[in-house]
């Protein structure tokens, strides 16, 4: 049989032919994109002309179709539905791939082909985009090296290398490590405090794996579980609580310290290799925040306040407990506190949020009436996954503007938490259409039984919804500029904005419906909520700059001071005290050993791009909110500044046109209670 990735698919929107492929198609159309693409390479530095943008940029940006093809549908399969096959197969494939971007990115005669373009670009006639196109390039090529020498070329590649190989492994431990952790619960009335649904999704994912007549409580990749602020069994707790906290950290197989401590001193060591101090340093530079020093001004000024309104919190929390208050504690008795001082509790909130209804009357339904676009279910068109739902989306006037798969539930072969994928970009010079993935990790309840998400949940939904719209929208020219491929500490501003929405009347009082009642959820209960929302702030704060922060210790060692690290714990526990965030009952969000936006998500010495991005959130709601709020023509100003930019311009110019002047931090002290 023919491979079906060797020839674009001529399904609808180019989707790819989940239906024809196997996990045999993989290793040989990756194999051949390589080859292909280093021949097109070829092609352009054997020229003997002057460089231009047509004979250099342009097939440079035309190159590698194929291997963009497999590689798109390949990572997903691995992070969405992975098996034994993939697992080896990405292992493999890593250092492989790693060689295949340096041999182009260290290519010395292309390099110079892009130098010379970017020395003339003042006597060029190029578009704004064109001319970005070649900053880009430029800039890219001589942060990844091309301007070393060979000796220097081989020793980077040899890095490269080993650490594509190490990040890949580090994911697949902290996968089979978060499942083999699953508690298994003999007597489902220790789950007392969860709802039916919450149980019998406990039970499905026992019985999935041969355990009848138990529960199964999976993990998810955060410390702390969503189903923690609902037992009242603090045994049970304290189990869920151990098993996270254990990943990675427990010896044998799975054990990831000594795969990081190599990751930190491979990229210590080539940050110096090319020139930078530490492995921070490496990173921000080409970040909008531009330096470690700026990142740390600004978690340095919020962790204080964030650690003091923790303490008070945990203060509260023990006076309603009679008892001290442990890491397993906290979201059991913060939400008393809800329940106490705002008559709000979260778990009530559930049957208001049918899975089904938040997506079309919620996160369908918000997207319709900000920008317009519209979504209709493809069921002819088929996903990587039974489980996955295939959307059409056309813009106001009926064009259309791409495909929206939507995979909600856990399973075993998913990796924790939640993420956008792209699996075509758009881009007119190669003439491609849009494919995004929205991935959750929703428990699946039995048969018959509907899916109720967590307040939580709900959130995620939107914000992954967020970088799912950003997308669609970007409309560009060349593929290097296609969807979410902006600078990484700006990628979650969208997505942020968009969680906005969850309780803007126009749009809760719409989907959040009791399942059962049909009632709309009371006014007064969403009137509760809002007043809560700076209760807990200190705690959420604490960990996320926790992670943050820990993220940033550990990239901004020299690599000899990497090279003397030799116990993950006693560092991380030392970063944490250094900055105030050692409270044992306020853990990190993620610790080390299981910190996979840092060791294998490509968030490394980037943590802080959630806050950093946020500054830009709260600053654009409160702009919404003083234009009118959910209006079509604010919508069509946020899509045309900043969503479809894409990545093809400098992005906080496009805020600065967005909004009329750079943004302000004051929006979010006050949305996170940090302000005196």
């Amino acid at each position: 049989m023919s491979n079906p990735f060797l020839v674009p698919s001529t399904l609808p929107y180019q989707l790819p032919p989940f239906a024809e492929i196997t996990d045999d198609h993989y290793a040989p159309a990756i194999e051949q994109g390589m080859a292909e693409q280093l021949a097109e390479i070829q092609n352009i530095t054997r020229r003997r002309d002057m460089p231009s943008f047509e004979n250099t940029m342009v097939p440079l940006e035309s190159s590698g179709q194929l291997l963009m093809r497999v590689l798109r549908v390949f990572y997903n399969k691995a992070s969405a539905d992975s098996n034994d096959a993939t697992n080896a197969l990405e292992e493999e494939l890593a250092p492989k791939l790693a060689a295949h971007e340096d041999a182009i990115k260290l290519d010395s005669a292309l390099y110079w082909r892009i130098a010379q373009l970017h020395g003339r670009l003042d006597e060029l006639a190029l578009t704004p985009e064109q001319r970005y196109l070649v900053e880009r390039h430029y800039t890219e090529m001589t942060l990844a090296g091309a301007g070393l020498d060979d000796e220097q070329k081989t020793r980077l590649s040899e890095l490269n290398a080993r650490l594509s190989t190490l990040t890949t492994k580090f994911e697949k431990n902290l996968l089979a490590d978060t499942n083999e952790l699953a508690v298994v619960i003999d007597d489902a009335a220790d789950l007392d405090g969860l709802s039916p649904g919450e149980i019998s999704a406990a039970a499905q994912a026992a019985a999935d794996r041969g355990l009848e007549g138990k529960c199964l409580i999976t993990l998810v990749l955060p410390t702390g579980h969503p189903w923690l602020e609902s037992l009242t069994n603090r045994e049970v707790r304290d189990r869920i609580m151990a098993a996270s906290r254990a990943r990675g950290s427990r010896g044998g197989e799975h054990d990831n310290r000594e795969v990081l401590l190599e990751i930190v001193q491979l990229r210590a060591e080539r940050a110096a290799l090319l020139g930078f101090d530490n492995h921070a340093a490496f990173v921000t530079a080409d970040q909008t925040a531009k330096t470690p020093a700026r990142v740390a001004e600004m978690l340095d000024r919020l962790a204080p306040a964030a650690a003091r309104n923790a303490a008070a919190e945990q203060q509260k929390l023990a006076a309603l407990a009679g008892h001290s208050i442990e890491a397993q504690d906290w979201a059991f008795y913060n939400e008393k506190v809800r329940k106490a001082d705002y008559d709000v509790d979260t778990s009530e909130l559930r049957p208001y949020f049918e899975a089904e209804r938040v997506l079309q009357q919620g996160v369908f339904a918000a997207a319709t009436k900000v920008y317009g676009i519209t979504f209709t279910e493809r069921t002819d068109l088929v996903g990587y996954h039974p489980e996955v739902r295939v959307f059409e989306v056309r813009n106001e006037d009926g064009s259309d503007l791409g495909l929206y798969l939507l995979d909600l539930y856990t399973r075993d072969s998913k990796r924790g938490g939640a993420w956008m994928n792209e699996l075509i970009g758009q881009n007119t010079l190669l003439e491609h259409p849009t494919i995004v993935v929205n991935n959750l990790n929703v428990p699946k309840p039995a048969a018959g039984e509907p899916t109720l998400l967590t307040f939580d949940e709900v959130n995620t939904f939107f914000h992954e919804f967020g970088h799912a719209l950003h997308g669609l929208f970007a409309h560009v020219t060349y593929p290097r500029f296609t969807g979410t491929n902006v600078y990484r500490d700006f990628v979650e501003f969208p997505s942020q904005v968009n969680e906005m929405w969850m309780l803007w009347p126009e749009i809760v009082n719409d989907y959040a419906v009791h399942h059962v009642t049909g009632e709309p959820i009371p006014a007064e209960t969403l009137d509760r909520v809002r007043a809560a929302q700076l209760w807990g702030e200190g705690f959420a704060t604490s960990e996320y700059l926790a992670a943050a922060l820990l993220d940033q210790a550990w990239h901004t060692l020299s690599a000899a001071e990497a090279a003397a690290v030799t116990d993950v714990a006693a560092f991380e526990a030392a970063a944490l005290t250094r900055v105030g965030l050692d409270n044992p009952a306020v853990p990190t969000r993620y610790s080390s050993t299981y910190f996979a936006h840092t060791f294998s998500g490509g968030y490394d010495a980037g943590y802080y791009s959630y806050i950093w991005s946020e500054v830009l959130d709260a600053d654009t709601v409160q702009w919404f909110e003083e234009n009118g709020g959910l209006t079509r023509a604010n919508g069509d100003r946020f899509r045309h500044y900043v969503l479809g930019l894409g990545g093809a311009g400098d992005p906080l110019d496009a805020y600065r046109e967005f909004r009329g002047r750079d943004a302000v931090i004051e929006p979010l002290l006050a949305r996170r209670g940090l302000v005196a």
